[in-house]
């Protein structure tokens, strides 16, 4: 498949994410929501050494109904670049499997020096592992006009979505294409109306993720927070959001300030309760909290930083009609092992239990 590489705005330790599959930068969540209970150790250490299942770990968090809906627990592959470079998709499939995921979310279709692979053996590949392709990130414009970008090459990106069989298709590219402005995003705001409304015509969700920039305030209007013009601008039925959790904290901390210094505060799982249809997918990554730290949190794997999952997916899921309407994929950015990740975050999450 095609490779694109544009500058991201954020961390530093994010350089590489546009590297090796050629997406945009997948983030994920973290929060101010509260601190999270971990997981008790024994579940922790069993996972870490592949011997802990969903099944062995549900009763960890309490007596009440899970938390995470059944059959919603996805991955961001990105998190796993490394396995899939070296070994290939299939492999990587089989240990999500044994893992207890349900869904994928790509970062590009291709897998290193594994070899070539064709969207119908990828698609084959997940399903014959009982993995959902659920969504994919795709750079949202380039210089290059040949690009794999939405802007220079739509019809090809929703050509191999269909391939896929994916049902959302996004960009983790922020709207910064014509600047900082009011008016520069309403522009990025008719650019992701288009791709929408052509995405939708074949079946598809389009999508925007997060980083934390989206959370500042229009160079032009300080009173103006970025993320709420592309809200606004944007056509509820055409454009939708993966909220990256962690990156909306993480501008929670940065952001809720004007540059004037007066207050600004903002809840992000607000903005999820106000509009939950616009939220189909989420990324769940944890951070600890740090004030020392410019963003605010270190990432860390699922499960071990301050993030309350319980109480965020909770929420949402509460929702009348909101149970099953909503996707979770596990990430990390730069995870120490990345199947040691996947196994603890798919572990951490299955215990979680609602407060009875």
């Amino acid at each position: 498949m095609s490779r694109f590489s544009q500058p991201d705005p954020e961390l530093g330790h994010r350089l590489s994410r546009r590297g090796m599959l050629g997406v945009a930068a997948g983030a994920t969540a973290a929060a101010l929501l509260g601190a999270a209970a971990p997981a008790n150790a024994a579940t922790r250490d069993a996972a870490a050494n592949g011997s802990a299942t969903p099944a062995t770990t549900s009763g960890t968090k309490g007596r009440g109904r899970p938390v995470l809906p059944p059959g919603r627990l996805g991955i961001q592959l990105y998190s796993l670049r490394d396995k899939v470079s070296t070994l290939g998709f299939g492999p990587v499939f089989a240990e999500l499997e044994r893992y207890g995921y349900d869904e994928v979310e790509f970062a590009g279709y291709t897998q290193g020096s594994a070899g070539p692979i064709t969207l119908a053996q990828l698609k084959r590949l997940a399903r014959n592992h009982g993995l959902n392709p659920i969504g994919s990130h795709v750079g949202y414009h380039s210089d290059d006009p040949n690009a794999y970008t939405f802007a220079q090459n739509l019809t090809k990106v929703l050509d191999d979505a269909q391939a896929l069989g994916l049902k959302h298709i996004g960009t983790a590219s922020g709207p910064f294409r014509y600047g900082s402005t009011v008016d520069a995003w309403k522009r990025a705001a008719e650019d992701f109306n288009t791709y929408g409304a052509a995405a939708r015509a074949r079946g598809m969700k389009f999508y925007q993720h997060n980083h934390s920039e989206e959370f500042s305030f229009a160079t032009d209007n300080p009173k103006v927070r970025l993320y709420d013009i592309l809200l606004k601008e944007t056509d509820p039925d055409l454009v939708h959001l993966e909220m990256d959790i962690y990156w909306a904290y993480v501008g929670q901390f940065r952001f809720s300030k004007r540059p004037d210094g007066t207050p600004a505060p903002f809840e992000p799982l607000n903005y999820v309760l106000r509009q939950p249809d616009r939220y189909p997918l989420f990324h769940v990554k944890d951070g600890e909290s740090d004030p020392s730290n410019p963003y605010g949190y270190n990432m860390t794997d699922v499960g071990d930083g301050d993030i309350d999952y319980q109480r965020f997916i909770s929420a949402v899921t509460r929702l009348r009609g909101h149970r099953l309407a909503h996707h979770w994929q596990a990430e990390h950015d730069n995870p120490a092992e990345s199947f040691t990740f996947a196994r603890r975050s798919s572990a951490h999450l299955h215990s979680l239990r609602e407060k009875c």
